[in-house]
């Protein structure tokens, strides 16, 4: 377990905005890729790094909706096509990318689905949460590694979440093929699978400039990640009102978006950071390991019983090793990481 995964203070809060973490930084030269940047968190921060300097290239597979998302922000953004669940997508949009030589600065993975109801597979037949949150991701890295070697000096962010607390990575069903599904199961292997990339490339990355971070960035209402859930179900776990409005109250996690957004951004440029990496931050700081006698329960998963930090089983340095594998077995993508 990594010695570096404890708080080191950052000045910043559950509060803090991406305009905060952001501030006297100057991204001018630099280049970003931001899965998930045309809405939500990804939209924030691609907002953000953008204004800050940026070059910033969001993939996406619905492109037109995309570039009309983005139109009115001012900043070098572009839009490409990309589908994070179509393995060929994926090698196009990094193949064009290669083929620009240009160097990959930052990397920040912020796509993202989230519990759904009936169990789903891509074309590969792998569980689509853990193929979309986790494989195609790891895809997209890998093949853009000959970038990410050429800035020099560059960071990868995966957008993990405190549902990684809902399972750890099962790897003798990750397919849900011979146990019965459950969403939220489903949802938390895929967020653990974040975390334990993040180690993973690190490890390998350091050597070469790479640093890798993995987060949660808060529980927030109105990103698109939420529309597999019901306005009940929202209500029961302490993020919606009665009257259906989103609670804001960055104490208990209730955040904005421009404060959840917040973490990514300051995992993805912060000084702070600089010659760290492998760790799960939150709040923009490095958080906590939680207690081996934590317990958890989906059932009791409200606002009010979070507890800040990261599960062991998640920066386990041997099942971040095991889970690379595993993915290469998976995606049939192998790296020179």
């Amino acid at each position: 377990m990594s010695t570096a995964q404890q708080p080191i203070n950052s000045g910043f809060t559950a509060a803090s905005t991406t305009s905060d973490v952001i501030r006297g930084i100057d991204l001018s030269g630099k280049v970003a890729i931001v899965t998930g940047g045309y809405s939500g968190l990804g939209l924030d921060t691609a907002r953000t790094l953008a204004l800050a300097g940026a070059r910033v290239i969001v993939p996406a597979r619905d492109v037109d909706r995309a570039r009309s998302t983005i139109a009115e922000i001012s900043g070098g953004i572009e839009v490409q096509p990309m589908d994070l669940a179509d393995p060929d997508s994926i090698d196009a949009f990094a193949r064009n990318f290669n083929t620009s030589r240009l160097p990959l600065h930052i990397l920040v993975n912020s796509a993202g689905i989230m519990a759904l109801d009936d169990l789903t597979r891509d074309a590969r037949g792998n569980e689509i949460q853990f193929s979309t949150n986790h494989l195609g991701h790891f895809q997209l890295t890998a093949r853009l590694w000959p970038a990410l070697v050429r800035a020099q000096v560059a960071r990868v962010v995966s957008v993990s979440s405190h549902g990684h607390r809902f399972s750890p990575v099962v790897f003798d069903d990750i397919n849900f093929e011979r146990r019965a599904y459950d969403p939220w199961k489903a949802y938390g292997q895929s967020k653990t699978a974040n975390v334990l990339f993040a180690v993973a490339l690190d490890q390998r990355g350091k050597e070469h400039g790479i640093r890798a971070f993995s987060l949660h960035p808060g529980g927030i209402v109105g990103t698109g990640l939420t529309r597999h859930l019901t306005v009940e179900t929202l209500q029961a776990h302490g993020v919606l009102d009665q009257n259906g409005e989103p609670i804001l109250d960055p104490l208990r996690d209730l955040k904005s978006v421009p404060q959840g957004a917040a973490t990514q951004v300051w995992c993805a440029t912060s000084p702070q950071l600089d010659g760290k990496g492998g760790v799960f931050c939150m709040d923009s700081d490095v958080a906590p390991v939680l207690p081996e006698s934590t317990t958890f329960s989906i059932a009791r998963s409200t606002t009010l019983n979070r507890v800040a930090g990261v599960e062991p089983y998640a920066i386990d340095r041997q099942t971040a090793d095991y889970l690379w594998a595993v993915s290469e077995e998976m995606t049939g993508v192998r790296t020179d990481a």
